[in-house]
């Protein structure tokens, strides 16, 4: 028991750390770029009213080290170029930039190179004469700056995965002394089910990862077909990032969210813009969302009330039928506050009612895979309703919709 702890406590510190250094490359990359782009914007403009102030002289004596500058007629033919022969450039008139610069007054867009390695940032300004100047700048995709890392994040997790064993070693050991004097089994098999589940759930989305980076790594991918591999890359970091973000949001559940600022709430306004926020989902999966009801305050935490609006709302949205509805009320009655989210979906068997609120808990594995999520958001809302001490009620019957009541004290 204690190896197999022991493993799995392994097994989930290098699938975190490795989510964790995906999740920070792709914040950083994400920030810097948006400051490259802001400056590169600014010499932009700098550059526009040289070029308006002084015509083609502008450029003679212009350290163009760093940028490329291309100067645009109204018809789309380049006037001038920092790095390439004019009488060879094609017209530039469908460029993206440029169609923005000439119907706005300014443009901007981001192209990547034919192998994905390095993505071009480009700027452009219409002058007072109807001509266009724009400034590009060239980066390293956020895969180039990893693989550029592998030996310096080799070594940080080597000194990681050292400096763990001994804590790894004396937790398992720990975690394993209690258990062997439990009598419930049920209570073994949730832990296991849970570290399973976190294992699974991290993963799959590194495997689909890891196996369309090597397919472009080793240039196996058509032209045509990158983009959407990109695309596929990106959703399954997002999938990732949503999981770890569930687990710490159910960490600090578990310790009571003491550290959490309770104010004044209403709920009808929360439950407003959660119910907005998800419009354009309910939209695209042909449901109808709405929300009634009245003003409601309570003395609460806003983001994990916010929380249980939208982990009920999502559900709702997820596990409709075709041209299905989701309707959101929110009313007081004595000293409690009524907040309701019915559908029209697939509803809940009896048997599983008491267990959807489990971590991981899935009435229906092969739909809930088809539809997303972590299966943690209803786990989300048992917590944060318990530190609003309030209850959360379920009625529902397979195939005629499910109605889920969370009565909230005003006090208390």
């Amino acid at each position: 028991m204690t190896k197999r702890i022991f493993r799995s406590i392994c097994l989930v510190a290098f699938t975190v750390f490795l989510a964790t250094v995906a999740l920070i490359m792709s914040v950083l990359y994400q920030y810097f770029s948006n400051i490259e782009q802001a400056q590169l914007k600014m010499q932009t403009t700098l550059a526009a009213q040289g070029v308006t102030n002084e015509g083609i002289a502008y450029f003679r004596d212009l350290d163009l080290t760093n940028y490329r500058i291309s100067w645009i007629d109204t018809t789309g033919n380049v006037i001038f170029d920092s790095t390439s022969d004019t009488e060879e450039m094609g017209n530039h008139w469908e460029r993206e930039e440029v169609q923005e610069a000439m119907s706005s007054g300014y443009g901007e867009s981001i192209r990547y190179s034919a192998t994905l390695m390095e993505r071009s940032l480009y700027c452009a300004q219409k002058l007072k004469d109807g001509t266009i100047l724009r400034l590009s700048i060239s980066q390293n995709t956020i895969f180039t700056l990893l693989l550029g890392m592998m030996q310096p994040l080799g070594i940080v997790f080597l000194i990681a995965f050292i400096l763990s064993i001994i804590p790894a070693i004396q937790i398992s050991k720990k975690i394993v002394q209690p258990l062997n004097k439990m009598e419930k089994e049920n209570a073994e098999q949730m832990r296991r089910e849970f570290t399973a589940n976190v294992s699974h759930e991290l993963k799959t989305p590194l495997h689909s990862i890891s196996g369309y980076a090597e397919l472009l790594k080793n240039d196996l991918v058509r032209d045509c077909d990158k983009i959407p591999f990109a695309g596929k890359i990106y959703d399954e970091a997002q999938r990732m990032i949503r999981l770890v973000e569930d687990i710490i949001s159910l960490s600090r559940l578990d310790e009571g969210g003491n550290d959490m600022q309770r104010e004044d709430t209403d709920l009808y306004e929360l439950a407003k813009k959660a119910v907005g926020s998800l419009e354009t989902q309910a939209e695209t999966a042909g449901i109808s969302i709405t929300c009634s009801g009245e003003s409601a305050v309570l003395d609460g935490i806003p983001r994990l009330l916010y929380s249980i609006v939208y982990n009920l709302c999502d559900n709702a949205i997820k596990y409709n039928q075709e041209n299905g509805s989701v309707n959101v009320t929110v009313k007081r009655t004595g000293n409690d506050i009524l907040l309701t989210v019915k559908d029209t979906g697939i509803g809940i068997a009896p048997e599983h009612q008491e267990r959807i609120f489990e971590r991981f808990y899935r009435v229906d594995k092969s739909h809930s895979k088809a539809v997303g999520g972590t299966g943690l958001g209803l786990s989300i809302v048992k917590h944060a309703a318990k530190i609003h001490h309030a209850k959360v009620e379920i009625e529902s019957a397979v195939g005629k919709g499910t109605t889920v009541t969370v009565v909230l004290p005003t006090k208390g």
